[in-house]
Order: C-alpha cells, then sequence, then structure tokens
C-alpha cells in the first residue's frame, strides 16, 4: 500500500514515518507540507493521509481535487480544531477520518480499511461532526427517493452504521452472519447512490433518517 503523508509540522510528519516505516505491507512515498504538493504527488499514492489546516492549499480542498480527479483515496487526519472543515472533507470523498492522538495501531488498522475498500466511522469523531453540521442547518431535511427504497432491515443496518458499528457487530446485534451483514450494507450504498459507508451515514443525516439525539 502506497501511503503519501500530507502535514505542514515536520515533527508530526517525521513521527508518521517513523511508525509507516517499519511495517511490511506499507510503503512510504512521499511527505507533503501543504494541500498543493499532496495534489502534485497524489497520483503516486493509493492512500493520503492529509491534515486539515495548511498553508497554500488546505486539507478540504486538496480532497476535493484529489477525490475528483480519482487519484488516491483519502484519510483526514485532525485536532478537532475545525468540525466544518472536516464535515465538508467527508462530503467532498474523504474515507474517513482519524484524530491525530489515535493509537498507532488504529492509523495503521484505518489505512488497511481503506486501501481494502472501506471507509472509517470512528464514532467518536463521526457522530460530533455530523450533529454539529445537523444542527447548524436552517432547513428540513429534503426528502429522499434513496432511503424510500431501503428495506426495515436495511434501514436498521444504516442506523446501527451510524452508531459506528463494524459489520461483526452489526451481524451480533441482529444475529445474522457477516455475509448477510455486507449484502444489506452493499443494498444501502446502492440505493442511496453513495460510494461508502461514510457517505451514506452522512446522507441518512442530512435526509432526516438519523436525528443527532439517536443513541448511543
Amino acid at each position: 500500500m502506497r501511503v503519501l503523508l500530507v502535514d505542514d509540522q515536520t515533527l508530526v510528519r517525521q513521527a508518521f514515518a517513523l511508525m509507516l516505516s517499519v511495517e511490511d505491507d506499507i510503503e512510504l512515498v512521499g511527505q507533503c507540507a501543504n494541500g498543493a504538493e499532496a495534489l502534485a504527488m497524489a497520483h503516486t499514492a493509493d492512500i493520503v493521509l492529509m491534515d486539515i489546516e495548511m498553508p497554500v492549499m488546505n486539507g478540504v480542498e486538496a480532497t476535493r481535487r484529489i477525490r475528483a480527479a480519482n487519484l488516491a483515496e483519502v484519510i483526514m487526519l485532525t485536532t478537532f480544531d475545525r468540525d466544518d472543515y472536516l464535515f465538508e472533507a467527508l462530503r467532498c470523498g474523504a474515507a474517513g477520518f482519524l484524530l491525530k492522538n489515535a493509537e498507532p495501531e488504529k492509523l495503521l488498522e484505518s489505512i488497511r480499511v481503506v486501501a481494502g475498500g472501506g471507509a472509517l466511522l470512528a464514532p467518536e469523531v463521526t457522530r460530533r461532526v455530523i450533529e454539529g453540521a445537523v444542527h447548524g442547518a436552517r432547513t428540513a431535511p429534503a426528502p429522499s427517493p434513496g432511503l424510500a427504497r431501503l428495506t426495515e432491515r436495511e434501514r436498521g443496518v444504516l442506523v446501527l452504521m451510524a452508531r459506528g458499528l463494524s459489520n461483526a457487530e452489526i451481524a451480533a446485534r441482529l444475529v445474522v452472519g457477516d455475509a448477510t451483514v455486507k449484502t444489506h450494507v452493499s443494498s444501502c450504498l446502492s440505493k442511496l447512490g453513495v460510494r461508502d459507508r461514510v457517505q451514506a451515514v452522512i446522507h441518512a443525516y442530512e435526509h432526516g433518517l438519523i436525528s443527532p439525539t439517536i443513541d448511543r
């Protein structure tokens, strides 16, 4: 897995680079100090680890352009300074996000999940970002034909996805097999017309299926 590291803080880049360098299945293809540099190098990577607040071009704009050109997948790295930036990055196609103080194992797991076609839904981060976006909305949720096409079970799976449950955890909660959950998740994505779990959950919040006061 080819990884590009993007952060304007040299010490942060060096720390992440050291961590990635000892992994046999990860190749660090470069380090960038801003979004413009990342955009120029994104074609060399499979995964871009992207900071948000940077000079020249911030992580949100860089993510928008990288995903529009389908150059690489993007994982956002944040300290929660700007939740609005982070939510916008997800809407632009980021596969997920992590806190910069996450355990090293979590970062490595996240890279492998995204490289395998998955997306990240860290409950402690996703909930705060989406709640902020929903509370800031001034209009009623728009109807969604995609949500109307979901079966009762698919809607239930989507709610559990929003709570940050993995496929295995959803299977245990519903007492079904992992393969059944994967089928429901794939059907949700197809009916909603979204690319991954993150986008599906955002769609559900934006269109009123899930409220910010959903039980944890």
